[in-house]
């Protein structure tokens, strides 16, 4: 059986229309030729709400007795017995009375889609289980009704609701949400401007990560590899080394420039695991960068540079950070550019910043002479090694001249060291031989 789909509608807060909305919904597809039902729907004795119940089927509802008191319910089996096209089912984080056969409405809406009707939704930011707590420091009113993000991100569609917060107070001053009574109350409390201001910031970056999952899914499907500047994302490239927290904070610093940047920090490993880096450096920078509100990453791979751009590229990312080579200058005449020069011939649309650092050439410098020798001796040992080629070619007469010939035993390294230091004397001809033993 095919699985039906999830259609969800999201708001800031209570008031913004998401109800209505729904029911508007189911309308226009009754219009289509949908067979459409009413599961649920609470319209809070709303009246515009109520008007559009009209010319819907409703599904009676499951009266439920808890504790001397009666309490309604969606009735799952009547929607599952009457097998609509579509059935329209608020409050999706909704917490059912004791004895119903599931403790939550997201898990009747389950089994809905299980048996193969689509579901029409709504539920408000604050009472998505990643963003419970943060509403209640904002708010100062706890959420006990909530719903798994990953519920709400399976659906086939999510759609905001949206009012501005000064439009929602007007609403409710005019008393098309709350009842006469509860108004000032609710308009000095829970629905001041702050606090609505947050709450919908809150649920237009949720949509917008919901849009960017889609945006990703859709570029991976058809093989999109051309970077898209729909959303700043800022990749940081970490080795361990102590630059690294100069790097992270420079990062963030790029991607909050704008509203809604992603900062990514990423670690290239060697396929063989033998990377050298410190656990514990790498364990602090994955700290630092988290609390920075950026993620970190681990890659496999053998190229840094390739492996850098790919991660990249696969991420959307806009722009990369590295640090400034810790290589010597010496090291990079000798071996050639490093990967900051190649990761930059390769970036293509990828804007790549270079980030000086205290550490950079500080890496393959030549040994430094050990302090226990003194100035005077060192520059006595170079005076006495560019005196050698001229003094020593001397000695060799007279040591030739008695004696049976230490340097027959060793005539192949004598005579590599002869030629060499005698293309560099300035003695006569005739005496740029190597001696002889007889």
């Amino acid at each position: 059986m095919k699985r039906g789909q999830l259609h969800v509608y999201l708001g800031a807060a209570p008031g913004v229309g998401k109800t209505y909305t729904m029911l508007g919904e189911g309308h226009r597809r009754l219009a289509r030729g949908t067979d459409v039902v009413v599961g649920f729907a609470e319209t809070y004795n709303r009246k515009l709400t109520a008007q559009l119940l009209g010319g819907l089927e409703i599904v009676p509802r499951r009266v439920i007795t808890y504790r001397g008191s009666t309490f309604e319910e969606m009735d799952l089996d009547a929607v599952l017995a009457r097998k609509p096209e579509v059935a329209l089912v608020d409050e999706l984080a909704h917490t059912n009375i004791p004895g119903s056969r599931n403790a939550k409405r997201w898990q009747d809406v389950e089994e809905l889609l299980a048996a193969g009707i689509t579901v029409i939704s709504t539920v408000n930011i604050q009472h998505l289980e990643s963003v419970n707590d943060v509403v209640e420091k904002i708010t100062g009113v706890p959420q006990r009704e909530t719903v798994p993000d990953a519920v709400v991100r399976a659906a086939e569609q999510v759609e905001m609701v949206d009012m501005t917060p000064e439009a929602l107070r007007r609403r409710m001053a005019h008393g098309n949400v709350y009842a006469a009574e509860k108004v000032d109350a609710a308009l000095s409390n829970y629905f001041r401007v702050g606090n609505l201001t947050a709450l919908r910031e809150l649920a237009l970056l949720w949509v917008a990560d919901r849009v960017e999952e889609g945006l990703l899914r859709y570029r991976a499907e058809h093989g999109i590899g051309q970077t898209w500047e729909a959303r700043e994302r800022v990749v940081v490239a970490l080795t361990w080394g102590p630059e690294g927290e100069t790097l992270i904070r420079r990062a963030a610093r790029i991607a909050s420039r704008t509203v809604g940047g992603d900062l990514l920090a990423v670690h290239v490993v060697r396929s063989d695991g033998l990377t050298g880096a410190s656990p514990a450096a790498l364990a602090a920078q994955r700290r630092l960068a988290e609390s920075l509100g950026g993620s970190y990453h681990q890659v496999i791979g053998d190229d840094i540079s390739e492996a850098l751009l790919a991660f990249a590229r696969a991420e959307n990312a806009t722009q990369l950070v590295l640090g400034a080579s810790r290589r010597s200058w010496l090291a990079t005449m000798l071996t050639g550019p490093g990967i900051g020069s190649k990761t930059i011939q390769e970036s293509g649309d990828i804007d790549v910043h270079v980030v000086t650092h205290g550490e950079m050439g500080r890496r393959g410098r030549l040994p430094r002479p050990a302090r226990s020798v003194s100035l005077s001796r060192r520059i006595y040992g170079f005076a006495l090694a560019a005196a050698a080629p001229r003094s020593l070619p001397s000695a060799w007469p007279a040591r030739a001249a008695g004696s049976t010939c230490s340097a027959t035993r060793s005539s192949s390294l004598s005579w590599s060291w002869w030629s060499r230091l005698s293309a560099v004397s300035t003695l006569p001809s005739s005496r740029r031989s190597p001696p002889r033993c007889c």
